[in-house]
């Protein structure tokens, strides 16, 4: 596997390093002694499945506070996503700051969201599909969400949003003074 840090300390792009010949080819996806020579998470307890049926469809920002913050590793199984990681980690230095690359089935790159991101996605095809793995289970009550249209953040979508679900049109600003931080600390 290629390991590349996006601009925000702890995300990565990943992708495969194919061994081909003429049946086609093999490459891992996962490897728990290469993760962990790259300082990453290496113990995934939930894998999850998404399917957006119409281009346009945005799903997001989500993420969980305190123990139940989730490191993520997504993957694009069918179609093209354009995937957004937000860093909300009150002490890093990119804090705020956000990034997006595109993952399909065809290039088959996976993004590693740290603990402390809001992740959210665009699907840029008819039929998107992803898996992704996860490293805590899912909590209802401690699941938050961050608008996809924020003015704070400035995240530059590909194209207009045509699908939102209703609760994430409802997502909240951002408010700094009243943010829950990942550990369940309130900022106020």
């Amino acid at each position: 596997m290629k390991f590349t840090e996006t601009p925000l300390p702890g995300a990565y792009l990943i992708d495969l390093e194919r061994k081909a010949d003429d049946r086609g080819f093999f490459a891992r996806l996962f490897c728990a002694n290469e993760f962990e020579a790259e300082g990453l998470q290496t113990r995934f307890v939930q894998v999850n499945n998404s399917l957006s049926e119409e281009r346009g469809t945005l799903r997001g920002l989500h993420y969980q506070l305190g123990p139940a913050a989730e490191t993520k590793l997504v993957r694009c199984v069918q179609g093209a996503i354009w995937d957004c990681i937000l860093d909300l980690r009150q002490n890093s230095s990119t804090f705020g700051q956000w990034f997006g690359a595109e993952l399909s089935a065809q290039n088959r790159s996976m993004m590693y969201v740290p603990k402390g991101f809001a992740h959210g996605f665009l699907s840029l095809t008819e039929v998107s599909e992803l898996v992704y793995f996860v490293d805590e289970y899912y909590s209802p009550s401690m699941e938050r969400g961050v608008r996809w249209d924020d003015p704070l953040f400035g995240i530059k979508w590909p194209s207009q949003p045509a699908v939102l679900s209703q609760r994430d049109l409802d997502h909240p600003l951002f408010n700094p003074s009243h943010h829950l931080s990942l550990t369940g600390e309130s900022n106020s």
